[in-house]
């Protein structure tokens, strides 16, 4: 009887030994495939491009899905009335150009000889009227003549007079040449009329579109005969030489990713062919799956943003493309 109950007592033992045994092995097994898998999204950076001036669209060059270089133009603005005030611009200044040499060279000779002419012919005239006028003078003394009369003789006088001072003021003048605060008035206008037309140049240079970087064209978003403002995009470009996989870990696993841990990340055109990459942000905020208030039912809804950046060189991930990450 004895016998029997330590016989049955070694076939307990031993069964529980074989599930002691049973339940370790099957732990082992699963933490060795208990693979770090998340899953994602492919994002790439992009530029919104949109003109700086307002003005109808004239032409829009590339295409979605066309690949374009840095500095390529890609469309264009309506130019010809800018053109337009930019001629007449350089036309002003080569005007004022002219003035400003002229007020610098001083008089020409010619310009000086014409002022004494001016000024002799006054003089002339000017003794003529004071002869004119004394002459009158005595005729009224004999009442000869009327106070009418007298009064034109005397305002003959009064007007020479007036033109002999204008006349010796402008030969004086011309000998002199300009003044220094009339250069300097001359100058300041045709420093604002190269201003204004730098102004204008740089506007029509606004009328063109240029790419910043190399890239894709991801979006078309006007055609020609719209109207083109710095609010309103013309083209979206996707950066391709970043890219990475937007993926979400729960906060429970939150403490197994660390920054640049290797990652491998598969997509489903090419599942035999993983593109090698690495953690490289992890978001110290927490979002709602669904996003919704939280609480104490929602807290294990809270997921971390992960982005795993990758180096794509055959080029085969595309904006918005599922992708399964596995982290090594």
């Amino acid at each position: 009887m004895l016998n029997l109950k330590e016989h049955k007592k070694k076939i307990i033992g031993l069964a529980a030994v074989v599930a002691v045994a049973v339940s370790a092995g099957y732990y082992y097994f699963s933490r060795q495939n208990d693979e770090f898998v998340l899953y994602g999204n492919v994002d790439i950076r992009q530029v919104s491009l949109a003109f700086n001036s307002s003005e109808r669209i004239e032409k829009m060059l590339v295409e979605e899905g066309d690949r374009v270089k840095k500095n390529e133009l890609l469309a264009t603005l309506e130019s010809k009335p800018l053109e337009l005030s930019i001629a007449k611009s350089e036309a002003a200044i080569e005007k004022q150009e002219a003035v400003v040499q002229r007020l610098k060279n001083g008089s020409r000779p010619e310009e000086i000889e014409q002022s004494a002419a001016k000024m002799r012919a006054a003089e002339a005239d000017y003794e003529n009227a004071l002869l004119y006028k004394n002459r009158m003078a005595e005729l009224y003394k004999s009442s000869a003549i009327s106070k009418q009369e007298m009064d034109n003789a005397s305002a003959r006088f009064k007007a020479a007079a007036a033109d002999l001072d204008n006349a010796h003021e402008t030969y004086r003048l011309s000998e002199i040449g300009p003044r220094a605060e009339d250069i300097a008035e001359a100058e300041a206008q045709l420093k604002g009329l190269r201003a204004d037309l730098l102004l204008q140049k740089y506007n029509l240079s606004q009328t063109k579109l240029l790419s910043p970087i190399d890239g894709v064209v991801r979006s078309r978003l006007q055609e020609p005969g719209d109207m083109a403002s710095p609010q309103k995009p013309v083209y979206l470009i996707a950066v391709e030489d970043t890219k990475w996989v937007r993926a979400y870990i729960s906060e429970k696993r939150l403490g197994e990713i660390k920054p640049g841990m290797a990652a491998q990340v598969i997509i489903d055109s090419f599942p035999d062919k993983p593109i090698n990459g690495q953690v490289g942000y992890i978001s110290n905020v927490a979002e709602f799956t669904p996003k919704t208030v939280q609480t104490e039912e929602l807290r294990s809804s809270l997921v971390y943003e992960v982005r795993v950046y990758v180096e794509d060189k055959d080029d085969v991930l595309r904006m918005g493309m599922p992708a399964t990450v596995k982290l090594l």
